[in-house]
């Protein structure tokens, strides 16, 4: 990572008196961050840091830190990050530089603390510094070393060596697009030839249409001319007659049209009365619609409610068992609240009826009202081809039947509105009762899955019960096995004192049995233990059965006599009996 970086450089000034002065001031330098492997004489890896100023070519400082130097830094500086992560916090720590560096008073800074330029040998310190009001706090100390000549000989080579490579790749990219502009800029010309070209053209084509066209439109302007002025006096004498004839049939007809007119102002009356009582049953209406307005903004914010509870109720259902009462209690107040819309729906369209109905009836009255309107204007116009104050008085009438018509469409359009607000109401409650559904549908599944692990449980407990039964009889069987032992061992002690005074080929016979029962008693007592583990799976009738055949099989016990010319006696032996002595 390479990136120029806003640092304050200190440099130290020394004078005769044994003082130190810092020189402070404040420059832009390229600061590069990079990891790499040491080749000698291990392969190790190390963290570069370098800082050089695109100015400057020799300012040059570089330090490189390896794992080892990281421990000591560590402990040092008290620094909690391993080597591994250090480049990138190191990394974060520059670019929060980098973001405050635009700032008046920068939260981080990089300090760059140097000595004289008179004293080469002496390192310098890269701090990156947190400042607040009451101290500067340090986050990480860096000891740079100055570049030697071989060093800044090799970074100018490999700064000649980027630029070189730089210049080339621009080069070819100046090479390509003056290439490309050269060829785009002999498109254009010939395009801009063809254009010019064609333009010319269709300039010559306009000049000679236009002139065309005037000649031709100016002899028909003429001749329209004169024809217009004949009709224009054909059309004066005309209407000086109709004058006059019209002026003696004025003088007839004014009484008549008097008496017309005192009828025409009772009608009017009539009619601006009908207009009143129509104004108030549309304000009637208005407030009508103004509460079913109030009413549904009431079901949305209900609906809203119910959204709410419904959320609530799915969160709940993961509840299972504690919320299964609470669940039933909100599911009867959701179905009253939902009988309550329903009763404010119907109401609703109780509502809706009588004012389609009201419709209708003003429907009726406007077509008797339409009817009346054309036998007037039939008269009217009869009228007003002979009186202009008969004009004026209908083309007034016609204007407030027009205001009518106006109000009626007025009334129409909200009862349309009435209806679209019916629908919505009907939508929604549709959604409710589908979420309700729904959720009695979950309930549903949360019962069965109840029904299920209470199954379960009741299994569970029977086979619980069935292992205790199992235990107790194993216990017991186990118990009257040690008994029996207990006392096979006892009779077998008895019946060896009982038959002391027996003859000496008898006494081994017995002494030999005993010990063979002793040794079986033994032996098979370590396997009942082994195999106590593998009959735990089995039932009862099957584990009686394995512990008789297991501590009473038939042995056949074959007891040799003494070389006394005896044949040798075969006699049965079970454990946990009597011995038998050979029949003499």
């Amino acid at each position: 990572m390479s990136s120029n970086v806003n640092l304050y450089l200190f440099d130290e000034m020394s004078f005769e008196c044994e003082s130190l002065y810092l020189c402070c001031r404040r420059a832009d330098v390229r600061l590069t961050v990079e990891t790499c492997m040491s080749s000698s004489p291990i392969h190790k890896k190390e963290l570069t840091v370098r800082i050089t100023d695109d100015a400057d070519p020799l300012f040059l400082y570089s330090v490189a830190i390896g794992e080892e130097d990281f421990q000591s830094l560590k402990s040092q500086q008290g620094l909690l990050v391993d080597f591994s992560a250090f480049p990138q916090k190191f990394i974060d720590l520059l670019e929060q530089c980098i973001l405050e560096q635009g700032k008046q008073v920068p939260r981080f800074l990089i300090q760059l603390v140097t000595s004289s330029p008179a004293l080469d040998c002496m390192p310098a310190y890269l701090n990156v510094v947190e400042t607040n009001p009451f101290k500067h706090l340090t986050h990480l100390s860096l000891k740079l070393l100055a570049g030697s000549d071989s060093d800044i000989k090799k970074y100018l080579a490999i700064c000649i060596k980027n630029l070189k490579m730089e210049n080339i790749m621009l080069e070819d990219k100046l090479h390509r697009s003056d290439e490309g502009l050269s060829k785009r800029l002999t498109v254009t010309q010939q395009a801009l030839a063809e254009k010019s070209k064609e333009l010319d053209k269709l300039q010559n084509e306009w000049t000679s249409q236009i002139t065309s066209l005037t000649n031709k439109y100016s002899q028909e302007i003429t001749a329209e001319k004169e024809k217009v002025l004949r009709v224009q006096a054909q059309y004066q004498l005309q209407h000086e007659q109709q004058k006059k004839e019209m002026e003696a049939t004025f003088n007839r007809k004014v009484r008549h049209l008097e008496t017309r007119v005192s009828e025409f102002e009772t009608i009017n009356k009539d009619l601006t009365e009908k207009k009143y009582k129509s104004e108030s049953s549309v304000r009637e209406l208005k407030s009508k619609f103004a509460g079913l307005e109030e009413e549904y903004q009431r079901a949305k914010q209900e609906v809203l409610s119910l959204q709410r509870e419904n959320s609530t109720l799915d969160t709940e259902c993961h509840e299972k068992e504690k919320l299964l009462n609470h669940l039933r209690t909100r599911i009867a107040v959701l179905k009253q609240e939902v009988k309550d819309k329903e009763q404010v729906v119907i109401r609703s369209t109780d509502v809706c009826e009588s004012a389609q109905e009201h419709k209708k009836k003003l429907e009726e009255s406007l077509e008797m009202k339409q009817l009346q309107i054309r036998k007037f204007e039939t008269t009217v116009k009869s009228i007003s081809e002979e009186l202009l104050k008969g004009n004026e008085i209908i083309k007034k009438l016609q204007g407030e039947m027009k205001k009518l018509m106006e109000k009626m469409k007025l009334k129409n359009a909200v009862t349309l509105q009435q209806e679209k607000i019916l629908g919505e109401k009907e939508q929604t409650v549709q959604k409710e009762r589908l979420e309700l559904s729904n959720v009695k549908q979950a309930l549903q599944q949360k019962e069965e899955e109840v029904l299920k692990l209470q199954e379960q449980l009741d299994i569970t407990v029977q086979k619980l019960e069935e292992s205790k039964q199992l235990l107790k009889t194993n216990e017991n069987v186990i118990s009257w096995l040690n008994k029996q032992l207990n006392e096979n061992k006892i009779a077998s002690m008895h019946g060896a004192s009982g038959h002391s005074d027996t003859p000496c080929a008898g006494s081994a016979t017995n002494s030999a049995a005993l010990q063979y029962g002793l040794v079986s008693i033994s032996v098979f007592s370590k396997q009942f233990t082994m195999n106590s583990y593998l009959y735990i799976h089995l039932t009862t009738l099957q584990r009686v059965q394995h512990l008789v055949n297991f501590f009473f099989p038939p042995v056949l016990s074959r007891t040799m006599l003494p070389k006394q010319g005896n044949p040798p006696v075969i006699s049965a032996y079970f454990p946990g009996q009597h011995s038998r002595l050979p029949a003499s």
